[in-house]
């Protein structure tokens, strides 16, 4: 019994030891950034230069497509990393380097050369090293740039950089080089998609918020007109809906688009008196960006006429004025906010209004 029982404490002792971790040379890491409402995330190993400075590229990491004389790839290319596949997903489809690429998880593998390199996307995500690579799995190749750095990067390292709304740049950095690609998504579309999936979702009814935000995305980005006309139409009249100043200028917005100007303005109407000055000051910015000067104007005197002593309302008509080539009533109406506030910070923010006015830049972003 005595025996049985050591035995049966060895094994669960080998058992534990083979689950437990351990410090790689290549240590494990992931990076994962939102480029628009796409998830990107890279998955890799980071090989140190550990003193062999001069002798990564080209000899560590060979060019090109090469026998490492172990598996059954005769032509591979560098693992973009250490250890298992390098894998990078994407939660939509992109584009990479204006090549598309569909949603999914790809095994990424980096030919190297010593002025541009080919990236290799494969749909085999699951493998050690590139020792069984297969080109017959390429889902895209796209040939980019190697560039060099001035500081070295001692462990390898991706990061993502120049974002934007729809685009970043993913950077290899290692040793003295550097290698980047450029990640591209569809945020319309995408975007779009991703609200005609909520609205199959009964819980998404349940707040007339979500209705109108999908609405709003429709008329600010000019897309999607006729469906978002129909989601802003939902937001006031279902069961959960509201008759808001929100909702009803979305959906007002959305009527003046489909040719219906008559009712767009009736709408209106009924708005202006249920939004607060908040509301109101926030539409007349939304209809500055869109370059609708006149009907931000008229929002914005709305706004000042339902609360002339506040100093958001003389900023916005301050703004008001301005588009429309009216400098001098403009910087009056900044002044009269200026003095209508204590806040050093909301101060400054009105005099570099002011400065902007004066110079006759855009002020669109204020």
């Amino acid at each position: 019994m005595r025996k049985i029982v050591l035995l049966l404490l060895i094994g669960m002792s080998l058992a534990v030891q083979g689950q437990v971790k351990t410090p790689r040379n290549s240590r494990m890491a992931a990076v994962s950034e939102q480029v628009g409402i796409t998830d990107v995330t890279i998955n890799y190993s980071r090989p140190a230069v550990n003193g062999r400075e001069g002798k990564i590229w080209g000899e560590l990491v060979p060019y090109g497509f090469v026998d490492y004389h172990y598996g059954t790839s005769k032509a591979a290319p560098w693992r973009a990393g250490a250890n298992e596949n390098t894998t990078i997903e994407f939660s939509t489809d992109v584009t990479i380097e204006g090549k598309p690429l569909a949603a999914g998880k790809y095994g990424f593998f980096i030919a190297m050369g010593q002025e541009k390199a080919m990236l290799v996307f494969s749909k085999d995500n699951n493998a050690w090293g590139s020792f069984y690579y297969n080109a017959a799995s390429d889902a895209l190749r796209v040939e980019v740039p190697v560039l060099k750095m001035t500081e070295p990067v001692e462990r390898l390292k991706y990061e993502f950089a120049q974002q934007t709304d729809s685009s970043a740049v993913v950077l290899l950095e290692w040793e003295n080089l550097k290698i980047p690609f450029t990640i591209h998504v569809d945020l319309k579309k995408t975007q779009i998609d991703a609200y005609r999936y909520a609205f199959n979702n009964g819980l998404f009814y349940a707040y007339w918020q979500n209705m109108q935000q999908a609405a709003d995305f429709c008329l600010v980005n000019d897309v999607n007109l006729e469906e978002g006309l129909g989601w802003a139409e939902r937001s006031i009249n279902t069961y959960f809906g509201e008759a808001n100043f929100l909702t009803l200028s979305t959906y007002a917005g959305l009527l003046e688009k489909a040719g219906r100007r008559h009712e767009a303005d009736s709408l209106m109407k009924v708005a202006f008196p249920k939004g607060s000055v908040e509301d109101i000051y926030y539409y007349g910015n939304r209809l500055l960006q869109m370059k609708k000067y006149k009907a931000a104007f008229d929002a914005y005197k709305i706004d000042y006429d339902k609360a002339p002593k506040e100093w958001r309302t003389n900023f916005g008509l301050a703004k008001g004025y301005a588009v429309m080539g009216d400098k001098t009533t403009a910087l009056k109406y900044a002044d009269n906010g200026m003095q209508l506030v204590h806040d050093p910070g909301i101060k400054a923010y009105i005099d570099k209004l002011k400065q902007a006015i004066t110079a006759g830049k855009d002020i669109s972003a204020f």
